[in-house]
């Protein structure tokens, strides 16, 4: 049973229960070793960050800035900042200096908490044109400063400074005085479509979405979790803090690309992903089966269709499933399944919370066949995460995403819209009452845009309402789902539908660049670089053939008709993706005109 502490004291309350035992854990890259604090030591650190917090003159509800990627720093001051009722904002690593300034000057910031030295650039420079901020606390100290730079200090000397001083009357005070409707993080949203929207989250609306999760996840002390997704992502914030609260241990991963050695390190029982995640999972393994040979091929295909019918048709709908197919999926699951567990560290697997984006059908029954419990959920930032997900204890469908978590209510609107209502969603933006006017209406029903429907008590989504498209013809085409049907294929990394007030559909694809490659040179086709590999007519007709065969089931309105293979990936440093990897549309029509136009002549 989670600890309902209130967040502002959870840590201590979890201290005095668990004393020595390990609460975090983390990567020391100079030592190449994984290193352990106990909760005692967690509490300790919580109560000096709230200490200094206090003599640099934070108020109360006052709002400061944590610029990094996932550290175990960033939990300290968290639960620092809710002992004093001040307000965390979170920047992901990956935002610009624009994106940062605006948030800054959006929020009143004086005090930014940067991570390494590329966050600390970023802030340094916006330092130097926000007169609001008065000082960095530089959390790595291998982050080299700036010469000219005088005011910025080191995370530790910034403990040292709440150190030398006994402010356990004030924070004793502060912590009483906190009140559920108190703000604990404003969380600013990716956008997608413009500036950023910053959702007010409140002590309430955390205190409830861990009691509603109480008997939807079951969490155990004895759960070891990999913190994958950034801390500023309200599904691993949320997470983290029911973990906490359930007195889980965390391994806080801090670059995101060590996430497949940190997984075989740290073996966690579970993890918060996105289905990206999985669909490298499931692309690697199709890899690995199509360069065994055939009776090793035959073996792990048979295995992992004893496990889609024994998990996906038995387990998943609680029903029990017949003796030989039971016998003969214990035999797979102690030999051939454990091979594919080994290679991705999750041989300890217990259950993976994934949301975010659409679950590909495909992948969703491949991590099930292979003994995996995905527990696929929908949620929003607005929604404190959760508003449904599967049940361990209840049937559970591939395609669905999950049962309404206890406390929400829902309902259906105009074309279909879900509409919300409960402690867990948010009362308004930061600072836009009009953009709050338009998104809450007049009953107290917050609009998603995303529309669906509710079949045997599950929630089906079919579209995001404000990014349908609508061709020249007429028709409508829901880019979503098009999009998370192709990406599945293992040549094929992103892919973007074009055909808003187009004739047809069409596609930018980023292929996998060391497939082609592969191809290439097997068929003997020559080039020079990525550019003259993508516009090969030969390389061109390869991925439109996958295309074909994955998009069979779809109207042939719906399907596209011509591609254009990119010679680069899309990234966030040339603004093509939000900070939570999601596609800008916007930049991409008009960075790609020119390549757009041409697939319609």
């Amino acid at each position: 049973m989670p600890n309902y502490s209130p967040l502002s004291q959870l840590i201590h309350s979890q201290a005095a229960i668990y004393g020595d035992r390990t609460a975090l854990r983390y990567r020391d890259y100079t030592r190449n070793q994984w290193m352990d604090i106990s909760w005692r030591e967690f509490s300790r650190r919580v109560r000096l960050v709230s200490s200094a917090l206090l003599q640099l003159g934070v108020g109360v509800q006052e709002k400061v800035a944590v610029f990094s990627q996932n550290m175990p720093e960033c939990l300290f001051l968290d639960f620092g900042a809710y002992a004093i009722r001040a307000v965390t904002i979170p920047f992901y690593a990956t935002s610009s200096e624009t994106q940062v300034k605006y948030m800054v000057t959006d929020a009143d910031i004086r005090y930014i908490f940067v991570g390494e030295q590329e966050e600390y650039e970023v802030a340094f420079r916006v330092l130097q044109f926000t007169p609001v901020v008065k000082r960095l606390i530089i959390l790595s100290r291998d982050v080299e400063r700036k010469a000219q730079d005088q005011t910025s200090i080191y995370f530790d000397d910034f403990l040292k400074i709440g150190e030398c001083v006994n402010n356990d009357a004030i924070i004793g005070q502060r912590t009483a005085e906190l009140q559920d409707e108190d703000l604990a993080n404003v969380l600013y949203t990716s956008g997608t479509t413009g500036l950023s929207k910053g959702v007010q989250m409140t002590h309430g609306m955390y205190r409830a979405a861990i009691k509603a999760h109480e008997h939807v996840l079951p969490l155990t002390q004895d759960d070891v979790i990999l913190n994958f997704l950034p801390f500023t992502h309200v599904l691993e914030r949320g997470w983290a803090y029911l973990c906490l609260a359930t007195g889980c241990t965390l391994a806080v991963n801090l670059r995101p690309h060590d996430v497949l050695q940190s997984l075989k390190e740290v073996h966690p029982t579970c993890m918060c992903a996105v289905p990206r995640f999985w669909e490298k999972v499931y692309n690697a393994v199709q890899e690995v089966m199509e360069k065994s040979n055939l009776v090793q091929r035959k073996l792990m295909q048979d295995a992992l269709a004893c496990g889609r019918e024994y998990n996906v048709d038995y387990v998943m709908k609680q029903k029990t499933p017949p003796l030989g197919l039971k016998l003969k999926w214990k035999t797979y699951e102690a030999t051939v399944l454990p091979v594919f567990l080994r290679m991705m560290g999750l041989e300890r697997h217990h259950f993976f919370p994934t949301a975010g984006a659409a679950i590909p059908p495909v992948v969703e029954e491949f991590v099930h066949s292979v003994g995996i419990r995905m527990v696929a959920g929908y949620g929003m930032t607005e929604t404190t995460a959760t508003v449904t997900c599967d049940r361990m204890d209840q049937p559970a469908s591939i395609g669905s995403v999950g049962r309404l978590l206890p406390g929400v209510e829902m309902a259906i609107g105009d074309s279909n819209e879900i509409l919300l209502k409960g402690e867990t969603i948010m009362k308004g933006y930061f600072r836009k009452a009009e953009v709050t006017a338009l998104s809450i209406d007049e009953e107290g029903w917050f609009h998603t845009g995303d529309a669906g429907y509710m079949k045997d008590g599950e929630l089906y989504l079919t579209e995001r309402i404000k990014d349908m498209f609508k061709t020249s013809n007429g028709k409508y085409i829901a880019p979503q789902l098009l999009e998370s049907k192709l990406s599945v294929d293992r040549y094929i990394d992103q892919v973007v539908i074009i055909a808003n007030e187009r004739k047809f559909v069409s596609a930018l694809v980023v292929p996998n660049y060391g497939l082609l490659e592969d191809y290439a040179k097997a068929h003997h086709l020559p080039f020079t670089d990525h550019g003259d590999l993508c516009h090969r007519p030969e390389i061109v007709a390869l991925v439109m053939d996958r295309i074909e065969t994955l998009q069979q089931e779809f109207a042939h309105y719906e399907q596209v008709k011509r591609i254009t293979l990119l010679p680069e990936p899309l990234s966030l440093a040339k603004g093509e993706l939000t900070n939570t990897l999601k596609v800008k549309r916007n930049v991409l029509n008009e960075r790609y005109k020119t390549l757009i136009d041409k697939m319609y002549e």
